[in-house]
């Protein structure tokens, strides 16, 4: 099969198209025929030894955690898919090695969900892990239509699928963003905050009452998290663990077939819109990785691996 690879830790300049086994599929896994996969952020971080600390890679190693295709095989005991099914996964596993940016993986079979026919592979190939990130954010804020909740990063790609599931809950949602986007989170219902310094005086001035949540989708939020939150008001963060000193969470995202299938149904019924700022076949993953470690990409960027 066709897989980018790296041998080393680097920058997108260590990637190389090669050719490799089609992966074994054991008992309770799918080996999945990849259509798409999409880069986030955390792909290039890891390829770049940033989580070498905490999780170990094989090399040569595929890159890549977010899939969508078609069920090729099942392994033993595994009644829950069948060959020919399209399904889609956030496929991380506890070693970097067998990614997703290849026209074949392996997942275990509780990571994937099903692709409703009204769903294209580019967009459930965009929204596992973003999806289920911002899921488990707006999920832990357990927000309800008398909160007043403000989203660092609003307009980003965790911040978009979060703001939308916030205001499904009812309750009142800022959103800081640039100036640039302001347009974008009017239309899902958002009140847009210019980021920046005042920021602290135009969330007063937006909620004097003040906060009752907060989400961090960018890092180096906590002061202004802290200038405006209510007293016994819930906060979260994807980027800063100094969270935990201050009564918050941390929060890290994990494969969830279950909840995958629920945000793949608000895809198809209209209700949760992807933003996909381009696509690119999987020989151009080095510069897709490029323009993402460079903020170019106004969105997800979804990999054409095979159709």
């Amino acid at each position: 099969m066709r897989a980018m690879t790296y041998a080393k830790y680097g920058d997108e300049n260590v990637l190389e198209l090669t050719e490799l086994p089609v992966p074994r599929v054991g008992p309770s896994q799918i080996l999945v025929r990849v259509t798409r996969s999409s880069v986030n952020p955390v792909d290039w971080k890891v390829m770049s030894g940033g989580l070498d600390e905490m999780m170990e890679t094989r090399f040569p190693a595929i890159p890549g955690w977010d899939v969508a295709g078609i069920v090729e095989k099942v392994g033993p005991d595994t009644p829950e898919f069948a060959a020919g099914d399209r399904v889609a996964a956030y496929a991380r596993k506890m070693v970097v090695s067998g990614g997703t940016c290849a026209e074949y993986v392996t997942i275990p079979v509780d990571f994937a969900a099903r692709i409703p026919d009204g769903v294209s592979d580019d967009e459930a190939g965009a929204l596992p892990l973003t999806g289920l990130t911002a899921r488990r954010a707006i999920n832990a804020l357990d927000l309800t239509d008398q909160d007043t909740v403000l989203l660092h990063a609003a307009s980003g790609g965790v911040g978009y699928l979060a703001s939308q599931l916030a205001v499904r809950t009812g309750a009142t949602v800022l959103g800081t963003c640039s100036p640039a986007s302001f347009e974008k989170l009017h239309r899902i219902g958002v009140t847009p905050l210019e980021y920046g310094d005042g920021l602290v005086d135009r969330v007063r001035e937006a909620a004097p009452d003040g906060v009752d949540a907060v989400a961090d989708f960018a890092g180096e939020a906590l002061e202004t998290t802290l200038a405006v939150l209510n007293e016994g008001g819930r906060h979260v963060s994807i980027a800063d663990p100094a969270v935990l000193e201050h009564g918050g969470r941390w929060l890290w995202v994990r494969p969830d077939g279950g909840g995958l299938s629920e945000l793949l149904s608000l895809v198809e019924a209209g209700d949760l819109t992807l933003d996909i700022d381009r696509t690119l076949p999987l020989e151009e993953l080095p510069e897709a990785y490029r323009a993402s470690r460079e903020g170019r990409a106004h969105g997800k960027i979804v990999i054409h691996v095979q159709d």
